[in-house]
């Protein structure tokens, strides 16, 4: 894996913070080899406009509240609302319509980039049972 840890952290963050806002096929791919301007995409989707901004919105809070707070640099694409570019430099993230991110296939396209494991914690919890739990610890 070539992320910085920053970027690995930035990545997770940004893709607990769509997953949290229910985007769809959430990737992160690791660039870092391909790209100098980068070390890792994330991708999103989701159905419709309005949740692709909400998912940008929660993302750029998200990232505001780590302790070394990260600001994008350039936000692109979010008048159409079809997809969303938020560039931090160490990522890169993308929220798409699930038609663009069909269309545009942009994992397909860098599929000879590693892929960065995520899962929703969420959905890890649910997973593991009720067992798993805070009462669990008790």
């Amino acid at each position: 894996m070539t992320v910085s840890e920053r970027a690995h952290e930035l990545a997770m963050a940004a893709a607990q913070a769509a997953a949290d806002k229910k985007a769809q096929d959430i990737v992160i791919i690791d660039v870092g080899d391909q790209l100098a301007i980068t070390d890792a995409f994330v991708l999103a989707a989701a159905p419709n406009e309005r949740l692709v901004l909400a998912i940008v919105d929660a993302i750029e809070e998200r990232l505001l509240q780590l302790p070394e707070k990260a600001k994008p640099v350039r936000r692109e694409g979010e008048r159409g609302g079809r997809w969303v570019l938020l560039d931090y430099v160490d990522i890169v993230v993308h929220v798409q319509h699930t038609e663009e991110r069909e269309f545009y296939a942009l994992d397909r396209l860098w599929k000879d980039c590693p892929q960065i494991p995520f899962v929703d914690r969420d959905l890890a919890q649910s997973a593991a049972g009720p067992a798993a739990g805070p009462a669990a610890a008790e």
